[in-house]
Order: C-alpha cells, then sequence, then structure tokens
C-alpha cells in the first residue's frame, strides 16, 4: 500500500494507493480540515486509524505528501499554518524507512502526476504547438498561488518548486496599476498571490466599487469568494462580474510571464481549484489573451498549449507515484 497526502492551507486529503500491474488506484481516502490540527502528524494517526480496516494484512510501504511550503532537507515549515513537516518523524510515525518518505512543494504532486492523467482530466484552452521534451510550466491559484517548473531529464519531467507566487505584481494597465496602489496602503509587499487566490476576490471587489458591500462580507469567518465567483458567472452583480473578469486577466498575465521565464515550449497547466470553479470563464479568451499579450513575444506564446487541471485527485496521484518509485 501507498500512502499519498496532499497538504494546503485550507484541507488535508490523504489516500490509500494499492499497485497492480504497475499502476496505482485508490483503495480508501478521507479529507481533513487543516486547521483543526496543531501538527500535521495527528492528522497521520487519524487518518491511520480510519483506514486500517481498508489496510487489512497489508502494509504501508511508502508515503507520499505534497506540502504547502519550500521543502528543505525534508522538511517543511508550512507557509498558512504552523506546522513542521519533517520526513523522519513521518517515518517512524508510519513505521517505514526514511528514505521512503517523500516531500515535495504541494504544486509538485500535480506536476508529478500529469504523466499519469487521463485525457478527460484536463481542459484544453489553447492546442498549441507542443515541443517534445520542452520545459513546462504549472500554476494552481487557491489558498495560495503556487508556481512550478517542469523539466525533462532525458527519461521524463522533473518538478523544480519555486516561491514565484510571493514575487512583485506587475501591472500591465491602467487600471492595474491603480489597484496595485489601493493594495500598496494595506500591504507592506504586493505578491501575486495576495491577488491570485481566494482572498484576492475580495480586494479586487472592494478596489473597484468600495461602497458596494454584500452580506457576506459583513462575516468575518465566511468567505466571500464563492459569491462573488458565482455572481459574477451568473452575472447577478455587475462588479462581481468586472472583478471575475479582471481576476482571470491578472491569471493570464502571470502565466505569459512564467511562460516566458521558463520557456515554456512543452506546455503550460494550469491547476488548483479556483480555475475548476470558474471554467466557463478560464474559457471565454479573458485568460488567454492577456496570456499572449507580451509585445513581440505574442505569437511565441499562441503556440504554447495551455491547459486546466480538472482532477482533483491530482495532487495525490503525483506524489503516490513518486512514493512508489522508491520502493520498486
Amino acid at each position: 500500500m501507498i500512502l499519498a497526502g496532499d497538504m494546503g492551507g485550507t484541507k488535508c486529503n490523504l489516500a490509500l494507493f494499492s499497485e497492480k500491474n504497475g499502476k496505482l488506484e485508490v483503495v480508501f481516502r478521507e479529507r481533513f480540515a487543516s486547521k483543526e490540527f496543531a501538527q500535521f502528524d495527528w492528522i497521520i494517526r487519524e487518518f491511520s486509524r480510519r483506514a486500517a480496516p481498508h489496510l487489512k494484512d497489508n502494509k504501508i510501504r511508502a508515503a507520499g505528501f505534497g506540502v504547502a511550503g519550500p521543502v528543505i532537507n525534508n522538511r517543511v515549515h508550512t507557509t498558512n499554518l504552523p506546522w513542521v513537516v519533517d520526513a523522519n518523524i513521518l517515518a517512524q510515525e508510519l513505521g517505514v524507512g526514511a528514505s521512503t518518505i517523500v516531500l515535495v512543494n504541494d504544486l509538485g504532486g500535480t506536476g508529478y502526476s500529469l504523466e499519469h492523467l487521463a485525457p478527460e482530466d484536463l481542459c484544453v484552452l489553447n492546442v498549441g504547438k507542443r515541443v517534445e521534451g520542452a520545459s513546462r510550466a504549472l500554476l494552481a491559484a487557491g489558498t495560495g498561488l503556487g508556481e512550478g517548473i517542469l523539466f525533462w531529464n532525458g527519461t521524463r519531467y522533473k518538478v523544480v518548486p519555486s516561491e514565484g507566487g510571493h514575487s512583485d505584481f506587475a501591472p500591465r494597465t491602467d487600471q492595474q496599476i491603480e489597484l496595485l496602489k489601493f493594495m500598496r496602503h494595506r500591504y507592506p509587499q504586493v505578491s501575486w498571490e495576495l491577488i491570485l487566490s481566494g482572498r484576492g476576490f475580495r480586494t479586487i471587489h472592494e478596489f473597484l466599487a468600495p461602497s458596494v458591500k454584500h452580506p457576506i462580507f459583513e462575516d468575518p469567518d465566511a468567505d466571500p469568494a464563492p459569491f462573488i465567483t458565482k455572481s459574477g458567472l451568473d452575472k447577478s452583480c455587475p462588479v462581481c462580474v468586472e472583478t471575475l473578469d479582471l481576476w482571470t486577466a491578472v491569471y493570464g498575465a502571470e502565466a505569459g510571464n512564467l511562460a516566458l521565464k521558463v520557456w515554456a515550449l512543452g506546455g503550460v497547466y494550469i491547476a488548483g481549484g479556483i480555475a475548476v470553479k470558474i471554467l466557463p470563464k478560464m474559457k471565454d479568451g479573458t485568460f488567454l489573451n492577456a496570456f499572449e499579450d507580451k509585445w513581440y513575444f505574442g505569437s511565441v506564446l499562441a503556440d504554447v498549449p495551455v491547459s486546466v487541471v480538472l482532477n482533483e485527485s491530482a495532487p495525490l496521484i503525483g506524489v503516490a507515484y513518486e512514493a512508489f518509485d522508491t520502493v520498486k
């Protein structure tokens, strides 16, 4: 059995995989609210208790985890949670060797899944002209903004982690320049993540129309992003429509930036929960127009394949296969 985990700032998904003829299949999975646990080890213990009937006489042979934060010496200080995830501690908890514990940046799990996804797991925004063996770029907006690079090592694609979501936001229109000025009054640094994440929807809404306040804004514990995106998609609120449009354009622009920086002629992949929830908006041209709006390089980016990852289990699939590789 292989244990896989996808640990984000909002939720943790864990699953047991069984192997048959080199293919992994889910036999049991659970979702936990991240903030309900003071340590990740406690989630592992609770999952192990619930998974016991499914293990039967089998043992966990290896485990892989995608963690929201930079992996340094097999340890991660999570970005949006007060956790330290340590491969050695997890090995003791699971009764396996430390060499069979794989820790990757949370986006790395999605990156490693790409070779294992079915065609129906992807929504193609731009067919483009893929260059075999060329680098790929990966972005995922959700609780935060993840960015990653995939390079071909002669045998397979390897994921290079990045914290590019925390780099400085670069406005490209007069309106976005005003958005930057607006946000500078709130934050010491305006990063891409502050906009291209769930929290960014309310920020943009307040920038566009400070006097328009929805009832959900009054609840300090509520997340207004689902309301804003839904109202933007069904066009029930003009400000929400404009908010969704601006957010999607900014997302497309940063995807184009990353594609240029890593020369992603092998394709750009958009993951994370938000893109799937606003898929009609992702497909209406707003994203691609901003993606390709790079002056002399617009024609180059027009040939870059762009796809949205639809399979929410992609991060689990990716880390499960990486863990499986340690015991083949």
